[in-house]
């Protein structure tokens, strides 16, 4: 019986499904949106989807790219409303990504909700959402939920963006 109703065996996706939507991603980096893109103040996911002429927010991966290096790779159902995230979350489980830079920059022997109330340390993850403000993000739509998952390991492999992926559960 086929998990997440995925219609591929193991082998196929990586010798075939993954490479295609590789060869997608590395079109979508040739012509990335800057992330100021999906955060802007006061403008919501519904509006950001018409701006891009979607339907709605899809399931997907994201890279995201400084100064044209892929530096991570990322997967979400609401990919707009997850990269707004990563620069408007508050919490370390809104925006994890940049609660690991604070933490790398910022080391502590905390729970990450007490570090989150660490004026040093908030201002460090405070740091870390407006670097990825600066960035640049390409996107792709995936739905199938195991090609999505099993894809992001391979894409983060693939763009050699191992200094901020991390497949370590918590």
């Amino acid at each position: 019986m086929p998990i997440d109703a995925c219609q591929h065996k193991f082998l196929d996706l990586t010798l075939r499904v993954f490479p295609q939507y590789m060869d997608e991603m590395r079109r979508a980096l040739e012509t990335p949106h800057a992330l100021t893109d999906f955060c802007k103040p006061g403008v919501g996911p519904a509006f950001l989807t018409k701006q891009l002429g979607l339907k709605s927010d899809f399931s997907g991966c994201y890279v995201l790219i400084d100064a044209g290096k892929p530096v991570y790779v990322g997967i979400s159902r609401t990919v707009i409303g997850r990269l707004r995230q990563h620069v408007f979350g508050k919490t370390q489980s809104d925006a994890s990504l940049a609660y690991r830079m604070a933490a790398k920059n910022s080391p502590h022997e905390v729970t990450r909700s007490q570090a989150m109330q660490d004026t040093v340390f908030k201002s460090a993850f405070d740091s870390a959402q407006t670097y990825l403000r600066s960035l640049n993000c390409a996107t792709i739509a995936i739905d199938n939920p195991l090609e999505l998952y099993l894809f992001e390991a391979f894409c983060a492999m693939e763009l050699d963006t191992g200094v901020w992926n991390t497949f370590v559960t918590h």
